[in-house]
């Protein structure tokens, strides 16, 4: 496809100018919000912390697993011995009350189980939305019918009531936060995502480009793969974004509820229930993965949320509605300029 060029004017002359990239378009409008930049930076640390648990435990010189019985106070019930929960220079952020595990390794380990557990859900609900929704848009009248009733059934089933069954009657034996990632990820979420995948596979199979590739004899398959995926990236990935937060929230909540990740796996969730009645004796211990949760979860929201706007010209044409219309003016300026040296 030949690049589409511009008009614009530069030194006086009017000179034909590369348009920038679809890429570039991107990250100029993600770029111009500077809360998004701010969501982005908290999310990489995030994953950052989770990813290097084992070498900042390590620092620390404790585990997550390992009990510290001289660290509590029996006699007051295992209340942490010292102030602000024990915090020393050899447990950063104290210890959990009666069993005096060390709480910054659990926190950290915390944050790997999280988001491990809603990433992989994430990528299950895409993988299910996007091949329900573009089976249900190539395929005859019949197919369609049968898929789209499928979704709707499983959009229908209420989440957290099918969760707690099924990770009722499944053995213990079974990796935990693989099973609730698979529960998550199969239960919710991509019915919706095939929806819409359906419906953008319905206005896409009618352009010309994609008749010429049936005509020319692709299979199913290919046209699929060659032509509607590239169409089908930015609402994908949009959705994709807005899921994350939504399954780390729900893993906090069976977590919570004593369905989800099992002890002594440390999760977010899981620590909040322990946590609930030692608000009083030992706050910390209820404020640092309940601060962490929200935190995390609205700074994957805001990014979510500057993705879909990035990739959505008319949610970008509303930004410069407002306090933020100089800022982004500027900064296409600047784009412009820096697209014609």
């Amino acid at each position: 496809m030949s690049e589409a060029l511009v008009a614009v004017e530069a030194a006086g002359t009017d000179a034909p100018v590369p348009a920038a990239s679809g890429a570039r378009l991107f990250w100029r409008r993600l770029r111009a919000q500077r809360a998004v930049l701010v969501a982005a930076a908290v999310v990489a640390l995030l994953v950052l912390v989770a990813l290097g648990a084992p070498l900042l435990t390590a620092l620390e010189g404790q585990d997550p697993t390992t009990y510290h019985p001289t660290l509590i106070d029996s006699a007051r019930g295992g209340v942490p011995i010292g102030s602000f929960g024990g915090m020393s220079g050899d447990h950063w952020l104290g210890v959990e009350p009666q069993t005096g595990r060390d709480l910054f390794a659990r926190l950290v380990y915390g944050a790997r189980v999280s988001l491990g557990v809603a990433l992989a859900a994430t990528v299950v609900q895409v993988l299910l939305g996007v091949v329900m929704g573009i089976a249900a848009g190539l395929g005859n009248r019949w197919v369609d019918l049968v898929l789209s009733r499928i979704t709707d059934i499983f959009i229908s089933m209420p989440l957290m009531i099918m969760a707690l069954a099924l990770l009722a009657i499944v053995p213990s034996s079974f990796p935990r936060p693989v099973l609730v990632a698979l529960i998550v990820g199969l239960v919710s979420g991509w019915g919706t995502l095939s929806k819409m995948v359906r419906a953008q596979t319905l206005t896409l199979k009618g352009l010309d480009y994609v008749s010429a590739a049936r005509l020319s004899g692709w299979s199913t398959v290919s046209i699929a793969r060659r032509e509607l995926l590239p169409g089908l990236a930015a609402p994908v990935i949009t959705y994709a974004a807005l899921l994350v937060p939504q399954n780390i929230s729900v893993e906090a909540a069976l977590s919570f509820l004593g369905v989800g990740v099992k002890p002594p796996t440390p999760s977010w969730g899981q620590m909040l229930t322990a946590a609930d009645v030692w608000y009083q004796a030992a706050p910390q211990y209820l404020l640092l993965p309940a601060g962490a949760l929200f935190m995390t979860v609205l700074a994957l929201t805001v990014l979510g949320d500057g993705v879909r706007t990035a990739l959505d010209p008319r949610a970008a044409s509303r930004l410069r509605v407002g306090t933020g219309r100089k800022r982004e003016a500027r900064a296409d300026a600047a784009a412009r300029k820096e697209d014609r040296t």
